[in-house]
């Protein structure tokens, strides 16, 4: 999946369009997200899907793909939101509640502030992520460095970043390796010898992985690595007014929701 995003992000329809506007159209669509309430989060989540299916004709498929898997993380964090628990007392006796267990002394509950911060969380959380896949589909990550470095952000944070983007495809290329490997020697034929060649695999993934990490930093110390990485990226993109008008019109859009909904 880490493949295939970075190959979408290289090949969209947006891939021409600046990265500098791109990067603080996001930025700005994400303080919405994060400032506003439950319908400018769902307008958010609807434009930009608009944006990344439509715009930069990133496939459906892959889209809700990565949608379901957000969405599968987002879901099993929620009954920490959702249900209330009183290790002595019950205190969904004197206050409104929904739905209330009793498990020995302990107390469950829901309550309708319970599920109201649920619902804030859920909004804003798919809000957010929604911006996040915008720029995930449509920056790729050495243009992303050098918009970053240009804004002068510290040097240690943009090589972590650029350190931390190389381990993934180690991670992955690895975990490959193994899973081949086990897999030629029949390590998948039966359900039993499923879970252990699993066990197996992640156990020995990441001490793999560390030594092909410390091999790669042994290879560009021997290349004189000066403590900051130089990523060739051509200056291939350009500002479009078309966009940026219709960045500017939707977020004024949104501002006008929050305050009719602050205002109603």
């Amino acid at each position: 999946m880490t493949l295939r995003i970075d190959t979408l992000a290289y090949n969209n329809r947006l891939r021409s369009l600046a990265t500098e506007q791109k990067l603080i159209f996001a930025i700005a669509v994400w303080l919405l997200a994060l400032l506003g309430h439950l319908p400018v989060q769902l307008a958010i989540i609807l434009w930009m899907a608009v944006w990344i299916v439509q715009y930069a004709r990133i496939p459906i498929k892959t889209y809700l793909l990565l949608v379901g898997i957000a969405s599968f993380f987002l879901f099993a964090s929620l009954p920490a939101f959702l249900i209330q628990i009183s290790p002595n007392t019950n205190i969904f006796a004197t206050s409104p509640s929904w739905a209330t267990w009793q498990i020995g002394s302990w107390h469950l509950g829901i309550t309708p502030k319970s599920l109201q911060q649920t619902i804030d969380v859920v909004g804003r959380s798919a809000a957010c992520t929604s911006c996040l896949f915008f720029l995930l589909f449509t920056i790729p990550f050495t243009h992303l460095l050098q918009v970053l470095r240009r804004w002068h952000c510290p040097a240690i944070v943009t090589e972590l970043l650029l350190l931390m983007y190389r381990f993934i495809f180690l991670l992955l290329e690895t975990a490959a390796q193994l899973h081949l490997a086990q897999k030629a020697r029949g390590g998948y034929r039966t359900r039993q010898r499923t879970f252990k060649s699993v066990s197996l695999l992640a156990g020995q993934l990441l001490a793999r992985t560390l030594g092909r990490y410390r091999q790669f930093q042994y290879s560009i110390a021997a290349r004189g690595f000066s403590g900051e990485f130089r990523v060739y990226s051509p200056e291939t993109t350009a500002y479009s007014w078309r966009y940026a008008l219709e960045s500017i019109v939707g977020c004024c859009g949104l501002l006008a929701l929050e305050a009719w909904y602050l205002l109603k």
